[in-house]
């Protein structure tokens, strides 16, 4: 397994208890990086994939609290990540954060078992809002 960037701490901690963690899948790097530094300053420390087989496995292993996952991937595709995901039971906050805006596309997501679906190119105000609302269910 490639751990493309390291699980680091968060650079801006938030209210809690233990430190948040999320998992994100994409296959851009630089999209990759923005969706890192936004998580980290909410307050989650993140292990970042390039492919759909590596982020499922990582996110089964890890058991993080939120998953950010592109759908069109080298390999396995999000839409069978996010099946692989919570087929294992997990209950993470899954957003998918894709290139794809077809309603069609957003359904198949949905019905994998993704929680939200934000498209690109996204804003990063309204991205760190969808994640704060993520963080307060999770402080509950």
């Amino acid at each position: 397994m490639t751990l493309l960037d390291k699980r680091s701490e968060p650079t801006s901690p938030s209210n809690f208890s233990a430190c948040a963690t999320a998992v994100v899948v994409d296959d851009d790097p630089h999209v990759r990086s923005v969706l890192t530094r936004i998580l980290e300053s909410a307050g989650y420390a993140t292990d970042a994939f390039d492919n759909g087989a590596e982020g499922a496995r990582a996110a089964l292993a890890t058991r993080p609290d939120l998953v950010t996952m592109d759908l069109t991937l080298p390999g396995m595709d999000g839409i069978e990540a996010i099946r692989r995901i919570r087929s294992a039971g997990s209950s993470a906050h899954i957003i998918v954060i894709s290139g794809l805006h077809d309603d069609a596309d957003k359904v198949s997501a949905f019905d994998a078992g993704a929680d939200d679906y934000v498209t690109k190119p996204f804003r990063s105000r309204e991205l760190r809002a969808r994640i704060d609302a993520v963080t307060r269910r999770l402080n509950r």
